[in-house]
């Protein structure tokens, strides 16, 4: 089988950031603008998931469309798992960070002892790909509970947390490109807190003024971001395409 993941270039990165802005934004346009409710919400965008997955297992190769799409669905549900756990079930952002950081660890153990590798340009076989899907899901769980509790739990807001979020990956890829850290724990590393900081973006652009947001709304941040993604999918097709 060939990789079955995109090269992590700085399309990946744009595209994965605006992926995680429009799990934020999109669950709440579902949950609360279209007032589905999260449990009802929840059970829709899981089955999608579920039915994306389903054929993004199907393919032998990397498949822009498919896989995008995937990284979307997986960063609603993500959110909405986390949604639910503090909003209906009465964790706290405290212990869901940990939660998920155990889990993810865990998970990462396993895959490890599994496999004897994490890299990010092994996910050659169906196995390697179910653990990488659970690990992404994590991650997006985990970005959520950090980045609420950063911007909602300590009261720093949607801008400072962004901010803070962006200087810890900046610092994190001085260490990878000045100082040579490890490539695949980089990645890694990255890829969790990509998720808290487009989260924070979607949120500071979607929120009301009133609650530390810019005001855009759920509906036009997610168009515009959907929007953008759906380009950046169109020609890295066609620059696939041309290269094949």
């Amino acid at each position: 089988m060939l990789n079955r993941v995109p090269e992590v270039t700085l399309y990946f990165w744009i595209i994965k950031i605006m992926a995680t802005t429009v799990g934020e934004t999109g669950a709440d346009f579902l949950a609360f603008t279209m007032n589905f409710g999260l449990a009802s919400t929840s059970y829709l965008m899981s089955a999608l998931l579920a039915m994306v997955l389903f054929n993004q297992f199907r393919l032998k190769g990397y498949v822009p469309l498919s896989y995008w799409v995937v990284v979307v669905l997986v960063s609603i549900v993500g959110t909405l798992i986390t949604d639910r756990l503090v909003d209906e079930m009465g964790v706290s952002l405290v212990s869901a960070t940990v939660a998920f950081s155990v889990a993810l660890l865990g998970l990462f153990a396993w895959w490890y002892i599994s496999e004897g590798t994490l890299a990010m340009h092994s996910i050659k076989t169906t196995k390697r790909e179910l653990f990488y899907w659970a690990a992404i899901l994590l991650t997006f769980a985990l970005g959520t509970a950090a980045g609420d509790l950063l911007a909602e739990g300590t009261g720093l807001g949607y801008a400072i947390s962004a901010l803070l979020f962006g200087l810890v990956i900046a610092l994190i890829a001085i260490a990878y490109y000045r100082f040579g850290m490890n490539a695949v724990l980089t990645f890694w590393l990255a890829y969790v807190l990509t998720r808290p900081l487009g989260g924070s973006l979607g949120d500071l652009l979607s929120q009301p003024v009133k609650n530390g947001g810019l005001g855009f709304g759920t509906v036009g941040t997610t168009i515009a971001f959907t929007t953008t993604i759906s380009i950046l999918i169109v020609y890295l097709t066609m620059k696939q395409k041309k290269i094949a």
